[in-house]
């Protein structure tokens, strides 16, 4: 696990936040097993799995804003090379990931 460099506390409210969205979108697979079980309309399934992309999406999102602004931000102002080439290589992963 990678080291969260925020102090603790500092983000209370967008945690307690996104755990209310992570609730939901556990919510929303457990309708889908349902759906599933009942054998209910492919399509209808089909427009809550994509809701459900949409949803993590936006927690994507709030997490990716969060790293930017707080650790990425530490790093490059920590003056620190090697955390800076760290944070930058782990940025480049990233985004690399979610291009694909």
């Amino acid at each position: 696990m990678r080291p969260h460099h925020a102090a603790p506390g500092t983000h209370d409210h967008d945690k307690s936040s996104l755990l209310a969205r992570l609730k939901r979108i556990e919510g929303q697979v457990r309708g889908i097993q349902r759906m599933v079980d009942e054998n209910r309309y492919c399509m209808d399934v089909l427009t809550q799995i994509s809701a459900i992309h949409e949803s993590l999406r936006k927690v994507s999102e709030a997490l990716l804003r969060d790293h930017l602004d707080h650790c990425v931000t530490q790093a490059i102002d920590s003056g620190d090379k090697r955390e800076q080439e760290r944070i930058y290589d782990e940025l480049a992963d990233l985004f690399n990931k979610y291009a694909r």
